[in-house]
């Protein structure tokens, strides 16, 4: 039988990684379909279960106890009743939604005493993969003769429908084509999801988050950041929607505990959904991130983080309202920080130039003119990309991440036009469409404070227009004439008068949505001002930004298969796409720089350094304080203190918050949440030497559950194991 070039690519692939595999041992986000090409190194490492003990199709293994959690974050089954473990920061919003002045249950935490006291999340679900499978050559297969790109797209599109189709089993799944390797590989990914996921506990904030800002991305790290949710089912064990009526699921696997702890040089692995790596971009490509990208959105984020954080810390009832939204603005505007920096240490640009120099001497040598060609083209569009993209990621910052007013307004633009409020009324979806905005809006006011959001708009508005290509952006020339120049002018009448900033207003119009009301929302400023940004970039922007964005996933599609061709000696594995994917290391240190070591471990002692009475960062409960005075560990700990935290040698990213940390026998060992400051950079560049994750030592999180909080209840639900002695390889000195 003839194997298609493609397909052929990726046998090099898996003979290239066997022969590279002492040089990058722990660089690499490995699909669970091909561990049995891996498995001889990681036994090697120290591993004790097969590959078919990890992921298998036909049977239970450690696969059906690993949960995609929400859209971005993993969880992990640990009771045979559905419970499941994820970080805080990962279950933050559903405790942010549940939270008042009254309940403020991300200040003191949240324990349900019994099933009836679990909190229910709408809108939240747990994913688990039933199976996945390669399709490659079936795709590759459909593609016509001689197709251009968009033959090929419509063809891939196709075909991974009618797979899709056929793996579901009359719906009793879902199923989706992914692509690996910017196309040049596909798997069908089959899955089952639960929608009825119900909070069960969260520790004091000032364990969960303790450190906050500051210790965000940092190691020495002291903290919990683990929630605990469960997941409900029909009383068939099917998938239902939330209701009073569903029972705990049955799990397939549930995940033992170790009470063994953990010691250097420990094989642990780590298993999980990856959001998204970059480790094959172009020279050209890190060189917008470095220099422009990443700059301009911290900057922008950087604005509005210093109007939020002031807000929050002067009222509690603000504090509530924005601690989910300053969460997710300031945790990416730390990374991209760091990213920058490490990218700079490594030298990051030099060494993809310097790679892309080797690929074109190797390629001419090979007469591989089509390799060349593909980073030839690369190169051209990168003349002019850069401008695209900084237009596209300032609408992005500006109008996605920055003041919602605009954006909250938009969302009725469809309701506000004549034409499809007549749809919606003939096709009598008028009343369900007034309930779900109005519904909306009720949860919208609910966390929005007119005067923060003005004050954000103020603070990042300067920036967009001195950054904004003119011919690139709205024409806002109207306005400024209009406020002659004076954008604070501006502001002020916009929330003002927007019924879209006044809930009472905006009941009162969508209460008689006659045809003066409709109008009123058309010309309401917020709303105009958002149509102005979102047809700018509709017009100007996304068009030819889409036509690059094609181009370079042409171009990349044919560079990367170069790459594996070219550079046999060289370990590649498909690039992080939110996936299920497993990593593995050791329990290890480090030393990032001259001068600088890491030890591996945390525990309370630490923490009780860092500890500042009343501080919003550095608090703890007076409970932590009595257990640590009277050193009241047991079972979790037999010594003196109290273990907390610890790094590990595991390749992760965005996605891997909330993934167990597991030993050679699959039991969990810790709840990974972060990687340390010199690791934020591995999304690109990967350095062994410096990039650890970090993770909470799972005795720590039952102590906290058990004798902090008083949950004990929930510990006896789980499988707490203590076994023979793993053995542990002896590592280098962190020098």
């Amino acid at each position: 039988m003839s194997v298609h070039p493609i397909v052929k690519g990726l046998f090099v692939f898996l003979f290239a990684f066997s022969r590279s595999m002492v040089a990058y041992a722990h660089e690499g986000m490995w699909l669970p379909t091909v561990l049995a090409s891996v498995h001889d190194h990681m036994a090697g490492e120290g591993l004790k279960l097969s590959a078919e003990d990890i992921y298998s199709a036909n049977r239970s293994s450690l696969k059906d106890a690993i949960v995609l959690f929400g859209g971005g974050c993993t969880a992990e089954v640990i009771s045979d009743q559905g419970l499941i473990l994820t970080n805080h920061h990962c279950g933050f919003s559903a405790i942010q939604e549940h939270s008042s002045l009254e309940h403020d249950y991300l200040k003191n935490g949240f324990w349900a005493a019994t099933l009836k006291d679990e909190l229910m999340n709408p809108g939240t679900t747990a994913t688990f993969i039933v199976r996945m499978e390669d399709v490659t050559q079936r795709i590759i297969a459909a593609l016509p003769q001689g197709y251009t790109e968009a033959q090929r797209k419509e063809a891939i599109a196709k075909e991974s429908a009618l797979i899709a189709n056929e793996a579901m089993e009359g719906g009793r799944y879902g199923a989706v084509v992914r692509a690996f390797n910017y196309g040049n590989q596909y798997l069908v990914i089959v899955s089952e999801t639960f929608r009825d996921v119900r909070l069960v506990g969260a520790p004091h904030g000032s364990i969960g988050n303790f450190g906050g800002d500051t210790d965000n991305w940092m190691w020495p790290r002291h903290t919990g950041d683990f929630s605990i949710f469960r997941i409900y089912t029909a009383a068939d064990g099917k998938p239902a929607d939330p209701s009073p009526d569903n029972v705990p699921l049955r799990p397939r696997h549930v995940l033992p505990i170790c009470m063994d702890g953990v010691k250097e040089g420990d094989f642990a692995m780590i298993y999980g959904f990856p959001g998204q790596t970059q480790r094959y971009i172009s020279s050209y490509a890190v060189d917008y991130v470095m220099n422009v990208g990443d700059p301009l959105k911290i900057r922008m984020r950087r604005a509005s983080l210093a109007v939020i954080d002031e807000a929050m810390l002067a009222s509690d009832a603000t504090r509530i309202q924005y601690a989910d939204k300053q969460k997710g603005i300031s945790n990416a505007y730390k990374k991209w920080i760091g990213e920058v920096r490490g990218l700079n240490e490594l030298k990051a640009l030099q060494v993809k130039r310097d790679l892309e120099v080797e690929y074109r001497k190797r390629a001419a040598e090979q007469g591989r003119v089509e390799f060349i060609a593909a980073l030839d083209s690369l190169a051209g569009i990168f003349t002019t990309y850069p401008d695209l993209a900084e237009a596209r990621d300032l609408h992005v910052e500006f109008f996605f991440v920055g003041p919602e007013l605009f954006r909250f307004a938009n969302s009725f633009a469809a309701l506000a036009t004549e034409a499809s409020y007549n749809a919606l009324k003939a096709e009598g979806k008028l009343d369900a469409e007034l309930q779900r905005i109005r519904a909306s809006a009720k949860a919208f006011h609910k966390d929005f404070d007119a005067s923060v959001d003005k004050r954000i708009l103020l603070a990042q508005f300067p920036l967009y227009l001195g950054n904004i290509d003119p011919a690139l952006g709205p024409d806002l020339s109207a306005i400024r004439t209009k406020h002659k120049g004076n954008w604070a002018a501006w502001a002020d009448a916009v929330y003002a008068s927007s019924v879209f900033a006044d809930p009472v207003k905006l009941d009162a119009v969508l209460a008689d949505l006659s045809g003066g009301a409709r109008k009123k929302l058309n010309k309401d400023p917020a709303l105009q001002f958002a149509k102005r940004l979102q047809e700018a970039y509709a017009s100007k922007v996304k068009p030819r930004i889409d036509v690059d964005n094609d181009r370079i996933a042409t171009n990349m599609r044919k560079y990367v298969e170069g790459l594996i061709a070219l550079f046999p000696e060289k370990t590649f594995w498909p690039d992080a796409n939110s996936t299920l994917r497993l990593s593995y290391g050791h329990v290890e240190g480090s030393s990032p720089k001259d001068g600088v070591i890491y030890e591996a471990f945390t525990d309370l002692d630490g923490l009780l350094e860092k500890y500042k009475p009343g501080d919003a960062e550095f608090d703890v409960p007076q409970r932590m304080l009595d257990l640590h005075a009277s050193k009241d560990y047991a079972p979790y700990s037999s010594t003196s203190t109290m273990p907390v935290c610890f790094t590990s040698s595991l390749h992760t990213t965005g996605g891997n918050s909330g993934s167990p940390v597991l030993n050679a026998r699959g039991e969990l060992i810790g709840i990974n949440f972060d990687r340390s400051w010199e690791s934020t950079m591995s999304d690109i560049q990967f350095d062994p030497n410096k990039c650890r994750n970090i993770s909470a030592d799972i005795r720590y999180v039952l102590f906290v559950i058990d004798k902090v909080c008083g949950a004990g209840h929930l510990v006896k639900e789980m499988k707490l194991v203590k076994s023979e002695p793993l053995r542990s390889i002896s590592l280098p000195v962190h020098r």
